[in-house]
């Protein structure tokens, strides 16, 4: 029985100047309308979509100048969010997500799409990146339109084939570090230097912005953030999808240490410990779990203690055995290699050992 996984793809939204302020009117409109529905309900403890529809339907439509279809979604948009909390009055800001389902909203190729604005539909071409020849038939569900930095993005889930989990005999082992952000037992090193100094850079840049304080800077810092937070992702994308490769053309699984509560269980300098914490693992770790999932490759856990420690030629472990952040030593047996080798093979022996009571890790 073939296993399917939701994703969802990012799609930006390819519109002229005319289609861009159509949409941009669109979306304040109909979370203007949110807000409205929302002092409604808030008012009168009113948050059920049948009641909310009953009193305020063709109020909306006459007051916003919504369609029918979008008119359904601003209040659903709505009640989703009081099921939550209905303890404060929920505000919407001007330019939050649309939610589309297909009857104001359709593929008219898995480039086009007709989308439905307060001057009536227009087609839009879209842009999937790595999911260019995304299959309509993968798609589920509604969509959200957001906008963000001035563009517009489709928020697209699909399923995926998940392919048949494989269960063989040899791990490859993966150390996750600072200098180093990721080192297989392989000897492959994936250098955190760029992302260091990109680090640094940004944080610089940062510094200087929240001092000044005013609204100008602010608006810059949160850009900036956001900069740093994408360059973040594209890193771990492409160090999870090397990993992830490598082990299914090898037909080994993957071995990770658990790293539950590394913030806490960690001591470091206080010069590193802006990198420690800044560094994305968990996203890391769950980029390597998903694209394993999606290609049949198994994920293990193992006990990440005394892996940086231990000799991965006698077992040996001694805290003596790190001379410097690179370099490995055994006391015992005098072996010498780089050290981020030395752990992931560590973890990669661990691994099997456990080998048999392995399972693939849900996302």
């Amino acid at each position: 029985m073939v296993k399917f996984m939701l994703l969802t793809v990012k799609a930006r939204l390819i519109v002229d100047a005319e289609q861009h302020d159509s949409l941009l009117r669109t979306m304040e409109k109909f979370n203007e309308a949110c807000n409205f529905i929302s002092d409604f309900a808030f008012s009168n403890r009113i948050f059920g979509k049948f009641h909310i529809q009953k009193h305020l339907y063709y109020e909306i439509r006459e007051k916003f100048g919504l369609s029918a279809q979008m008119t359904v979604r601003a209040v659903g948009k709505v009640t989703e969010s009081y099921k939550v909390d209905k303890k404060t009055l929920h505000a919407f800001e001007p330019h939050g997500a649309i939610v589309y389902d297909d009857r104001i909203l359709s593929y008219k190729s898995a480039d086009e799409i007709s989308i439905l604005t307060l001057e009536g539909r227009t087609n839009v071409g879209i842009r999937y990146g790595e999911y260019r020849k995304l299959e309509l038939n993968r798609i589920k569900g509604q969509v959200d339109v957001i906008y963000k930095n001035g563009k517009f993005y489709l928020m697209i889930v699909i399923d995926l084939p998940e392919e048949e989990l494989r269960f063989p005999d040899e791990a490859l082992g993966v150390d996750f570090g600072i200098v180093n952000i990721a080192t297989t037992s392989d000897g492959k090193i994936f250098s955190g230097k760029k992302c260091t100094e990109t680090r640094l850079k940004y944080s610089k840049i940062k510094a200087k912005l929240q001092k000044v304080g005013t609204w100008d800077a602010k608006k810059h810092l949160k850009k900036i953030s956001g900069r740093e937070r994408r360059f973040k992702k594209d890193v771990n994308h492409c160090i999870s999808k090397d990993i992830v490769q490598t082990a299914k053309d090898t037909n080994r699984s993957i071995a990770l240490e658990d790293l539950s509560g590394i913030r806490e269980r960690t001591t470091v300098r206080k010069a590193e410990r802006e990198s420690h914490e800044k560094w994305a693992f968990l996203e890391l770790r769950t980029f390597v779990e998903y694209k394993a999932k999606l290609l049949g490759v198994l994920v293990q856990l193992v006990d990440p203690h005394y892996t940086s420690k231990q000799c991965s030629v006698c077992g040996y472990t001694s805290k003596n055995n790190r001379k410097t952040q690179s370099s490995f030593v055994c006391l015992s047996c005098g072996h010498t290699e780089n050290a981020d080798i030395n752990a992931a093979k560590n973890i990669m022996f661990r691994a099997a050992i456990n080998q048999p009571n392995a399972l693939c890790l849900p996302i």
